[in-house]
């Protein structure tokens, strides 16, 4: 038997085998057994489901409403996505043919990096980057082409996409993600038309990751789907808008003819979306339009007092426009190894947070630290990193 378990233990998918398991659910998982840490880790709002939204759900239970819904997700809520889309961002999607409900903005970017991609194909990511990208680009058999975007603001330049495009001929997929995780950039209407521009002259398909879209700052965000409707899978969801990451309810929005393709993998997955959450989500885009704007306020006022305070402990951050990270350069004088700092900061200031190297190039020398907190949390995680950046620093200075 044990010769027996041996082979078993080596039959597995060689493409699985040799992706590593998340670093940053891993790093997390670590710094979660430390006593009394506060863990600015993980991307989950800490704000509560808006009670119209709970209400629809339990309705939909007490109504027993328990069988399969349609593949693509219920046609209520398809229709209310629709409705969204036009009503948001000016965009005109079909309920019957052109949307999915997903299992989470997850399961979305997986059924279309899976439906789209083949071995040897090229997929051109901005890094830093939202990390889950990666892993599943390598399961596809499909190579990941990172773009640098720290000595550009963090954003994707026309120069460097170009320069890309033309290197890797190829790119299938262009990855991209804003509000950007970590960083918070935006991207304005003039940043998308110019690197638009770019993309209508090639064979490619943009993955436009827009989960964050509600949580915005400075400027209305502006989806890419309205320069290029034929060329862009649309992807977004309740999770982040609504405080809805447990209900896990994502979409995609994208042509007919792409939509097909992508909905056999994903009735392959998943067969179809729970009720209770699309009924749910169905009331948070239909009647929901306030809610993401009460959360936009507090994410606001978290942003300035964890960016002012960042900065004058000695971090160089940049600022960000949405979503609810603020991605901080470790300070010269300490070890720029953001794995060893970041598992220092959690050992010795009881603070968790997430190395930057985990989004890709770009990132190293990075802390992506999430504002998605109580105000009291935040407060006390940046009084014990102040005394911690004060003790350590003297003593290198001693």
């Amino acid at each position: 038997m044990p010769e027996l378990a041996k082979k078993l233990e080596t039959t597995v998918n060689e493409r699985l085998r040799q992706v590593a398991p998340s670093a940053i659910r891993e790093f997390d998982d670590r710094v979660s057994q430390i006593p009394d840490i506060i863990k600015l880790s993980l991307g989950e709002p800490d704000q509560n489901v808006p009670e119209h939204v709970k209400q629809a759900a339990i309705a939909s239970i007490v109504a027993n409403d328990s069988h399969y819904s349609a593949q693509k997700g219920s046609l209520p809520l398809r229709q209310a996505i629709s409705q969204y889309l036009q009503r948001k961002q000016n965009l005109n999607y079909d309920a019957n043919n052109e949307i999915v409900v997903t299992i989470g903005a997850t399961e979305a970017i997986t059924s279309t990096l899976f439906s789209l991609l083949n071995a040897g194909d090229e997929v051109i990511v901005p890094t830093p980057s939202y990390a889950l990208y990666f892993p599943i680009i390598e399961l596809t058999g499909a190579k990941i082409v990172m773009v640098d975007t720290s000595q550009t603001d963090f954003v994707l330049t026309p120069a460097a996409l170009s320069k890309a495009l033309e290197q890797h001929p190829r790119t299938r997929l262009i990855i991209l993600n804003y509000p950007t995780n970590p960083t918070g950039r935006e991207y304005s209407q003039a940043e998308l038309t110019a690197l638009a521009q770019i993309i209508e002259k090639y064979p490619v398909y943009v993955v436009s990751d827009e989960i964050y879209s509600e949580l915005v700052y400075d400027q209305p965000h502006f989806s890419i789907a309205r320069l290029l409707p034929e060329q862009t899978i649309l992807i977004s969801g309740v999770s982040k808008s609504h405080a809805m990451t447990g209900y896990r309810i994502g979409y995609l929005a994208a042509p007919h003819a792409t939509v097909t393709e992508i909905t056999k993998m994903h009735a392959f997955m998943v067969t179809a979306p729970t009720n209770s959450s699309q009924a749910a989500a169905t009331e948070a885009l239909n009647n929901g339009d306030a809610d993401p704007q009460a959360s936009v306020q507090i994410y606001r006022k978290r942003r300035d007092f964890i960016q002012r305070r960042l900065n004058e402990i000695g971090f160089e951050t940049v600022s960000p426009q949405g979503a609810f990270y603020i991605f901080a350069k470790i300070p010269e004088q300490f070890n720029q190894n953001d794995d060893e700092f970041a598992w220092q900061l959690a050992q010795q200031a009881q603070v968790g947070c997430t190395p930057g190297n985990g989004f890709g190039a770009g990132g190293a020398g990075y802390l992506r630290f999430s504002y998605a907190a109580s105000d009291e949390d935040l407060t006390e995680a940046m009084n014990r990193i102040e005394k911690f950046v004060q003790q350590e620093g003297g003593q290198k200075h001693a």
